[in-house]
């Protein structure tokens, strides 16, 4: 299968780069927002248009990250084994349940949910349960993986399964800061209202 990768071709490691640099982007972001309210301050101590402005920086990211990697995939020889209609076929289910994750978390989580609003202070009441969540951990990253390993397969490039590892990975590394980090913000918060109870 690595024999039909050109590891020469320039775009492929544009469009890996831009993989790694989006979570990695978004964390740094979000912790330096956390910490130092760097973001806030940039809107006149707005932490709601701070954590728009994100989530439309984030969002723009998203589309360049896709359209390097479509690119990327032009760029590429394709595989006998992946032109099998079988295997590209299967990639219609695959990116039907990726952006169905992808969108029903959106709509679940709204957008300050979505792009990292706990950061900036603004928090959910209550963990969100319903679906995606109760099939998925992290729907966003799952349904966005689905959604790369299903072009890859439609149009039958191995390359775009590599690069997929490359998205499973990131999204897996990201998860290592974000899932504890993001717990803590909540810990605290309940630590701070169980507290202000017992002062009642």
């Amino acid at each position: 299968m690595f024999d039909n990768i050109d590891f020469t071709q320039p775009t492929l490691w544009v469009s890996a780069a831009s993989i790694a640099f989006n979570p990695t982007f978004w964390n740094i972001a979000a912790q330096s927002e956390y910490h130092n309210k760097v973001i806030t301050k940039l809107f006149g101590g707005n932490g709601r248009y701070g954590c728009y402005a994100l989530a439309v920086t984030i969002f723009s990211l998203g589309i360049f990250r896709d359209y390097l990697y479509n690119e990327a995939l032009a760029d590429q020889p394709t595989s006998p084994l992946l032109q099998n209609p079988l295997v590209k076929y299967s990639a219609i289910p695959l990116f039907l349940t990726g952006n169905t994750l992808v969108l029903t978390s959106m709509w679940a989580l709204g957008v300050t949910g979505t792009y990292l609003g706990d950061y900036f202070g603004i928090l959910m009441d209550a963990p969100v349960t319903s679906f995606p969540f109760n099939v998925s951990d992290a729907p966003m990253y799952h349904g966005s993986t689905l959604s790369f390993l299903a072009t890859a397969l439609w149009y039958g490039k191995p390359a775009g399964l590599f690069l997929t590892g490359i998205v499973a990975v990131a999204y897996s590394i990201a998860r290592q800061f974000e899932d504890p980090f993001t717990g803590m913000i909540y810990k605290k918060r309940d630590e701070k209202r169980a507290k202000g109870k017992k002062g009642l």
